[in-house]
C-alpha cells in the first residue's frame, strides 16, 4: 500500500516537529518535507511531490492563503491534480479561513484540533473529499460572505451549464445537507445524488463541496440565513 505523502509548512519548527512526529507514527501516511513559510514552501514543492500539505495561515515572508492560491494556480494547469491543501487557524472562523478556502484549500483545521482528528482530515482530503463538514462550512461563510467585494463575485453565469435539478442540489449542499439528506429530501437514490455533485464539479471546475458551498454564495444562489 502506498503511503500518503505529507508537507509540513510552519513558521514554529516545534509545532512543525510535533506534527512530524505524529504523522509519521502513521503506517499509512510519510512527512516527505517541511517548509518555515508560504514562499519556501513553493520553491520545495516545486520539486517534492505529495499529495497532501498541512499548512500554517500566518506565516512570515508569504502567508498561508497566498501559497495556497499559487499552489492551486501551478496545479491548474498541470497534467495531475497538486497537493490538496488543509489550511490551519488558531481562532474558531478566522478571517483567514474563508479566504483559504476561495484560494483552493480543501479545507481548515484549529491548532488545537485533537491528533485523531488531524490524521483522519489528512485521509479524508487526500480521498478527494472535504476536510469540514458542509454545515460547518456554511457557518463560516454566513460570516464571512458579506466582506467579499462584489466585483470580485462570480456572475450566476457560472451556474448557467447547471440543469435544474444540479442547481437544486448544489442548493440543498449549501445549506449543509448531506448526499443521504438530499437523497430523501428530492426521493432519488444516494447513488443519484453523488452523480450529480460529480457533474456539478466537471461543470464549475471545482474540486469539492466546500469550493460549491464558496461559489453559492458568492453567486448568491443562497444568502446567509436562508
Amino acid at each position: 500500500m502506498s503511503r500518503i505523502r505529507v508537507f509540513l509548512v510552519d513558521d514554529q519548527e516545534l509545532v512543525r516537529a510535533g506534527f512530524a512526529m505524529l504523522i509519521g507514527s502513521q503506517p499509512d501516511l510519510v512527512v516527505v518535507g517541511e517548509a518555515a513559510n508560504g514562499g519556501e514552501a513553493l520553491e520545495r514543492l516545486a520539486v517534492t511531490g505529495c499529495d497532501v500539505v498541512v499548512m500554517d495561515v500566518r506565516m512570515p515572508r508569504m502567508d498561508g492563503v497566498e501559497a495556497t492560491r499559487r499552489l492551486f494556480e501551478r496545479s491548474a494547469g498541470a497534467a495531475i491534480d497538486g497537493p490538496r491543501v488543509i489550511v490551519l487557524t488558531t481562532f474558531d472562523l478566522d478571517e483567514y479561513a474563508f479566504a483559504a478556502l476561495r484560494a483552493g484549500a480543501a479545507g481548515f483545521l484549529l491548532k488545537d484540533t485533537p491528533p485523531v482528528q488531524l490524521l483522519a482530515a489528512i485521509r479524508t482530503v487526500h480521498s478527494g473529499e472535504a476536510v469540514i463538514a458542509p454545515s460547518t462550512t456554511k457557518r463560516l461563510i454566513e460570516k464571512f460572505v458579506d466582506a467579499v467585494p462584489e466585483s470580485e463575485a462570480p456572475t450566476q453565469a457560472r451556474l448557467s451549464t447547471l440543469t435544474q435539478r444540479e442547481r437544486e442540489v448544489l442548493l440543498e449542499i449549501a445549506r449543509g445537507l448531506s448526499n443521504t439528506e438530499i437523497a430523501t429530501k428530492f426521493v432519488l437514490s444516494e447513488a443519484t445524488v453523488k452523480t450529480h455533485v460529480g457533474r456539478i464539479l466537471s461543470k464549475t471546475g471545482l474540486r469539492d463541496r466546500v469550493a460549491l458551498v464558496v461559489l453559492a454564495y458568492e453567486t448568491q444562489l443562497i444568502r446567509p440565513g436562508y
